[in-house]
């Protein structure tokens, strides 16, 4: 079985910054693209930032410049760092990983959320 387990979440003032973790515990084989997913009261999820195994990225319009995805493999660990917030990116941020249990074939699979509150 695989796990997701995100922390780093909390309640932070706008303009300020949080750093977001997620490391991914049991047996797999390898781990390819991670990334963060947000979702905001009454609104659909929505991609943040996305990091290959090789570290190419990807973000959305609405937080590049302010926000840098980055992972450690050797931990299993995909991390986002996120500064000059604001109320906006109030919402549940989630992590994702592309987990190859064998050789082949990839599963996704999603951590259960961080709160992140941004007050003005």
């Amino acid at each position: 079985q695989v796990q997701l387990v995100e922390s780093g979440g909390g309640l932070v003032q706008a303009g300020g910054s949080l750093k977001l973790s997620c490391t991914a515990s049991g047996s797999f084989f390898s781990i390819g693209a991670m990334g963060w997913y947000r979702q905001a009261p009454g609104k659909q999820r929505e991609l943040v930032a996305t990091i290959t195994s090789g570290g190419s990225t990807t973000y959305a319009d609405s937080v590049k410049g302010r926000f840098t995805i980055s992972r450690d493999n050797a931990k299993n660990t995909v991390y986002l760092q996120m500064n000059s917030l604001k109320p906006e990116d109030t919402a549940v941020y989630y992590c994702s990983a592309a987990v190859y249990i064998g050789y082949v074939n990839a599963i996704n699979y999603w951590g259960e959320g961080t709160l992140v509150t941004v007050s003005s």
